[in-house]
């Protein structure tokens, strides 16, 4: 029997239906509006103002100016040594420390865990920062300082903690008495059972390079090493057009200019917009394990 919905249902999942439909409106017309103007005609881009619905004529001189810059693709290649390195040091280094702080016949596990939930609130600064990582260390204009200072994030830890506390503790109990080490425990037993955690882990992390550009800008010097989000930062701030574009008046530079400040967002945006959906559903599931326990 299907029951009839009052007209109160009704005017209330309809106003579901329209503020969703408004949520995602707001959402996607950003991108919409960089994608419409990426491909505009740079003159008559200039003038425009207000909501842009179609393209202003039709150019894809800004996409071929990007193209053609080297530095779009040093900053990529920069960018992917540091997601693709950053990331696999901050999974690796997160589950060592998730695991070391969740041995219950580890006296100093508890004031690890103090230890680190303390930095989630209090810091030296960026100066002492600075210099321990340039002067200290010595990695300056390196980019082992765009992975090494913040190979661990402690809300990461927190979470993959939480996951590995949810497993089954008679697992760890069985291999221990076939004569497993901790090394095989966390390794063979643990992390294969933290698939989704780890998911969410390596998307945490590898967000978090792709769209980090203060810690180049503190300690990268060599532009042969910008990242990325670096270069872009520089185009949009900047307003350089001249740094993409080679040849031609300085008016034909300054026509394309706002098309490549578009242009520059796609291509920096696309890659990780499109890896986004086939880790995404790991995200809830990874995030919400061993949060509550019955």
């Amino acid at each position: 029997m299907v029951r009839k919905k009052t007209n109160g249902e009704r005017i209330f999942n309809l106003f579901n239906i329209i503020i969703m439909l408004a949520v995602i409106v707001i959402t996607l017309y950003p991108m919409y509006y960089v994608l419409v103007c990426s491909i505009s005609d740079g003159t008559q881009l200039i003038g425009a103002r207000g909501v842009i619905l179609a393209p202003k004529g039709f150019d894809l001189a800004a996409y071929e100016a990007v193209f053609k810059n080297p530095n779009i693709f040093t900053g990529y290649r920069t960018t992917l040594l540091v997601v693709v390195f950053g990331t696999a040091i901050n999974v690796f280094l997160t589950a060592i420390g998730a695991f070391v702080i969740t041995r219950k016949n580890f006296p100093l596990a508890k004031p690890i865990a103090l230890m680190m939930v303390f930095t989630m609130y209090f810091g030296g600064g960026m100066i002492p920062t600075y210099l321990v990582v340039n002067n200290t260390y010595h990695m300056g204009d390196s980019l082992w300082a765009l992975m090494i200072p913040i190979a661990i994030n402690v809300y990461n830890l927190i979470i993959m903690k939480s996951n590995f506390e949810a497993l089954p503790a008679s697992l760890e109990e069985a291999a221990k008495i076939d004569g497993a080490n901790d090394i095989r425990v966390l390794f063979q037993i643990i992390l294969p059972l933290s698939k989704a955690v780890i998911a969410v882990m390596v998307l945490y992390y590898g967000v978090a390079h792709w769209n980090s550009w203060f810690q180049a800008m503190m300690y990268i010097r060599d532009r042969a090493k910008y990242p990325l989000q670096l270069i872009l930062r520089e185009i949009l701030l900047a307003n350089s057009a001249q740094t993409m574009t080679s040849g031609g008046s300085v008016g034909d530079q300054y026509m394309i200019g706002e098309s490549i400040k578009y242009a520059t967002i796609m291509v920096a945006t696309l890659p990780i917009m499109c890896l986004y959906p086939f880790i995404q559903k790991y995200f809830v599931k990874g995030v919400m394990i061993g949060a509550v326990k019955g």
